[in-house]
């Protein structure tokens, strides 16, 4: 750091340089950490995304064993609070695109699949979970 003696008084500062190499050293350390934050968010979600399911999944099992039937959909899993809530699809940011799978024989929830399109980092496609 430079001192420069202006008018008697002493001025104290960085120089040009000092700042244009504090900029490269910060820029090249975001160029490592931005990409390793964002692989993070994605494999967050996905974990996210195969909780709600095993959740769901484990409420829609709860309910057959009550009562001999599957719910007729999501929100009668909800009213009759084998869930809180209706499940958010992470990747979609949405309750409304879950793909419902229904039994061999007769209506209803057997099983529920994201409705999100892509592929997980581990190679599966989304809606095959």
């Amino acid at each position: 750091m430079e001192c420069h003696i202006v008018s008697g008084k002493q001025s104290r500062g960085f120089t040009l340089i000092e700042l244009l190499v504090v900029l490269a050293i910060m820029a090249s350390l975001l160029t490592l950490v931005v990409p390793r934050y964002f692989q993070q968010t994605d494999r967050a979600q996905e974990t996210v995304l195969k909780h709600n399911l095993v959740a769901v999944r484990d409420g829609i099992d709860k309910f057959f064993a009550d009562t001999g039937r599957y719910p007729n959909n999501l929100d009668e899993l909800v009213s009759r609070k084998y869930l809180r809530e209706a499940p958010l699809d992470p990747i979609t940011s949405r309750r409304d695109s879950w793909i419902i799978v229904p039994p061999e024989t007769g209506t209803g929830v057997y099983d529920l699949k994201s409705g999100a399109q892509g592929t997980a980092k581990d190679g599966t496609q989304y809606n095959t979970w």
